[in-house]
């Protein structure tokens, strides 16, 4: 059986009509598949602003007479060229003419068209849409179907985009606002069943929860619906008194074409699966008109909608108030966009407008009404709030910018503000900290109302929460900076206290050396600790974060501690102190005198006790000999903390010390033996007694000349010096070194004279030697052999 679809109201045309007197029906059968072509609108009726409701009964054409309550109505309300016919066509298999986009966007459907579903009794109703160019302002004949639909269907379906929930008129809320109040007074008497209003947010992002911009339509409907004016003994009666609300998002059909398809088998389940949770077609919202009787029925709502006269074009005074307060609007908006654009070069450089919001609330109060108050009261209000909105809706644009330029400048603020108050000082940061937020904070919540245009309903908070935010990342950085200083510094404190006496004990190297470095540790410990919780308060810091950073202080006190002990145990460092320790016994005697050796003291003795001694001290100095107990257990316990670290001087590096340490002690021992052998050796008497004899001739002369006697005078006293300052090694090496350099002097001198001494000298020898061993030398061989003997040393 073929369905066919009908045009039950057109105030245009309908499809196979032939004559004049066709379209003043109302009903016009199309088959399934027919296009809705441009020929309707070349067959306009004339004198006829409404057809009536007289066609053949539907139920007949579909039959649907014997369907008793078993069938439902379904209409479709929203904005022109915004897919209902798509909507519809999707979600029942009807074949509604749809708008071709190639050809531009118009009006596609005209007037109110009835199909049915094929595998289903559904009745479909598309309605011709609203806020077309074409009607313009002809707004009449939209409150008709529009309360057509809310009288005869069980469920319409409100197609709207998604990024007009939200708006007032592009929202359809003023038409609504009419209808809905129409629609109590004529046709909501007691016991009326509800009407679901099914929203269909078109072209969703799905970037908004779908539950709060269904919030929204509700709070928006409950507004509307507490300003419409409510008969007698309805005065306190809520829309949920008369309606249910659904809700449903749709993708883009184009840009998303398989997640649109996939919104619609969706849709499509809540209207056909009796299972489904949200299944729409409820049997509370049945009109409880039998299916032969609907078309009467639907007859005797048209005609009570056509006889209301609050559906009513507006009276000529309001259409004067209309006009003149569209141009009032028109001319001040244009003369407030020469100053909205004064605005944008300043906050496109970044900066505050100081008097943004005075200039636009002086302009939005005052400049309107002072001409438009005079016209039509009504009208005049409304116009005055469509241009409260379009100035709003101008002017939002450049508050956001101003919220965004006044961010980055009070962060600027802030850091100038805490970098002045610090200025290398940190004492009492957080109170500084704290100042210098509150002096931020202020200035944004001062520009923030300053910026804000009256009864705008423009809020800040996101914005001044994303401030807050950057403040307190800001600060916590500080707040960082500021404990790492504080790190630093203690640490410094630390190693002071630490250096000195440490050093001083490890020169001295008692056998309790390590117990006493222990002491000290602590007594550095308990001062810096104390000092690091003022310090850390005035810092503002939490409890916890002050026990991490005793502990922190503790681990670093300890590391610092072995730190001075490695570097004075450096290699030059322990060498010196074993050398002290050992002449301190071997050199010195008990009294601290320095030794001098005699051949009957026992030196290798006490060259023993001192070397035994001066190893103690390594043996000593090389490990941190204490038990973990001693030392504070915050330091134990620290995961960082390890008991090798207990060795200062390894093992092996103990072996090259002692080395090393051997060979200095050595030397020092056998400068001892040699001082003893020199205490020994006296010149006999006869060696006296011949010396005085043999040389008394050269004596006497020597006294008879004056210059010889002062040459050996100066002799005796030179002598006498060197002896009395044991300077006798020195001088001896001295007259050495002198004699070796003459010696190579006179060779150097020679041997540019043609004479070298190292060829000839051992030629001399060799010559000497056969001569004694009774061999006769060849002329010249000899002398060539030990040319090349020479020759051959010398290279080696």
């Amino acid at each position: 059986m073929a369905y066919t679809q009908r045009a039950i109201i057109n105030k245009h045309a309908g499809r196979e009509a032939e004559a004049e007197k066709d379209f003043a029906k109302g009903v016009y059968y199309l088959t399934v598949g027919a296009q809705y072509g441009n020929e309707v609108a070349q067959a306009m009726v004339k004198n006829n602003p409404y057809a009536k409701f007289e066609a053949d009964n539907p139920a007949s054409v579909w039959s649907l007479n014997d369907a008793g309550f078993d069938y439902s109505v379904i209409a479709v309300f929203g904005s022109q060229s915004t897919g209902k016919s798509t909507l519809l066509n999707h979600l029942f298999s009807t074949t509604f003419d749809v708008m071709n986009a190639e050809t531009g966007r118009s009006q596609t459907t005209k007037g109110i068209w009835m199909s049915k579903t094929p595998t289903a009794n559904m009745l479909v109703l598309d309605v011709e849409g609203t806020d077309g160019r074409e009607r313009g302002e002809d707004q009449d004949f939209e409150r008709k179907s529009a309360l057509f639909s809310l009288a005869t269907a069980e469920v319409v379906i409100v197609n709207m985009w998604e990024q007009t929930v939200g708006l007032y008129n592009g929202a359809n809320m003023s038409l609504l606002r009419t209808v809905l109040e129409v629609n109590l007074q004529l046709f909501q008497k007691n016991g009326t069943s509800k009407t679901c209003l099914f929203f269909v947010l078109r072209d969703s992002t799905a970037q908004a929860p779908l539950e709060k911009l269904a919030e929204t339509l509700k709070t928006d409907l409950e507004k509307l619906w507490t300003g419409i004016s409510k008969p007698p003994g309805k005065e306190n009666a809520l829309i949920s008194d008369y309606f249910d609300f659904s809700f449903a998002r749709v993708a883009h059909k184009i840009y998303a074409a398989d997640k649109f398809a996939a919104d619609m088998l969706e849709i499509k389940e809540r209207f056909f699966n009796k299972a489904h949770p949200e299944y729409v077609l409820k049997s509370k919202y049945h009109k409880g008109i039998p299916a032969d009787g609907f078309h009467h029925f639907a007859k005797s709502i048209w005609d009570k909608i056509l006889a209301n006269k609050d559906l009513d074009l507006p009276t000529q005074q309001q259409l004067l108030a209309q006009y003149r307060c569209d141009e009032i609007a028109k001319q001040i908006f244009t003369t407030f966009n020469g100053t909205l654009q004064s605005f944008k070069p300043l906050l496109d450089s970044g900066l505050i407008v100081s008097d943004f919001g005075q200039q636009s609330n002086t302009i939005i109060s005052t400049s309107f009404d002072k001409d438009a108050q005079r016209y039509h009261s009504e009208t005049y209000k409304a116009k005055r709030l469509e241009f409260i909105e379009k100035m709003h809706s101008s002017l939002h644009v450049y508050f956001l910018q101003q919220l965004r330029n006044l961010h980055k400048k009070c962060i600027g603020l802030f850091q100038k503000t805490i970098a002045d108050k610090l200025r290398g000082d940190d004492s009492h940061f957080s109170v500084k900290l704290e100042e210098s937020q509150n002096v931020a904070k202020q200035e944004f919540m001062q520009v923030c109302k300053e910026a804000c245009i009256k009864d705008a309903n423009w809020t800040y908070d996101q914005y001044y929460t994303a401030f807050l935010k950057d403040i307190e990342e800001l600060s916590a950085q500080k707040r960082e900076e500021a404990l790492n200083r504080l790190s630093k510094s203690i640490e410094k404190t630390m190693l002071t206290k630490l250096a000195e006496p440490v050093v001083v004990l490890l020169n001295d190297a008692p056998n309790d050396l390590w117990t006493k470095a222990v002491e000290i540790l602590s007594n550095v410990i308990e001062e810096t600790k104390r000092l690091s919780e003022v310090k850390l308060s005035e810092l503002g810091v939490s409890e916890d974060v002050v026990q991490v950073s005793v502990l922190t202080m503790k681990h670093q006190a300890w590391e610092l501690l072995l730190k001075v002990a490695k570097d004075e145990v450096a290699d030059v460092q322990i060498l010196e102190k074993l050398r002290r320790r050992f002449e301190s016994q071997f050199r010195y005697d008990d009294k601290g005198l320095p030794r001098v050796w005699k051949p009957t003291d026992d030196i290798d003795s006490l060259f023993a006790v001192s070397k035994e001694k001066a190893e103690q001290l390594l043996t000593l100095i090389s490990k941190f000999d204490v038990p973990t107990s001693s030392l504070d257990q915050d330091i134990v316990q620290n995961s960082d903390f390890d008991v090798s670290s207990f060795q200062i001087i390894s093992p092996t590096r103990q072996q090259v010390v002692r080395e090393r340490f051997g060979k200095e002690a050595d030397g020092l021992y056998v400068e001892a033996k040699r001082s003893t052998v020199a205490s020994r050796a006296v010149i006999p008497p006869w060696f006296i007694v011949m010396t005085i004899a043999l040389g008394w001739n050269e004596f006497l002369a020597i006294l008879r000349n004056p210059l010889l006697t002062l040459l050996f005078l100066i002799a005796i006293a030179t002598s006498y010096l060197i002896y009395y300052t044991k300077m006798g090694g020195p001088v001896l090496q001295v007259v050495k070194a002198s004699t070796r350099e003459v010696g190579n002097q006179v060779k150097e001198q020679l041997k540019s004279s043609g004479y070298d001494l190292d060829t000839m000298i051992p030629s001399a020898k060799d010559y000497i030697s056969k001569i004694v061993n009774g061999t006769q030398p060849q002329a010249g061989g000899d002398e060539i052999e030990m040319e090349s003997i020479t020759q051959e040393k010398k290279e080696q």
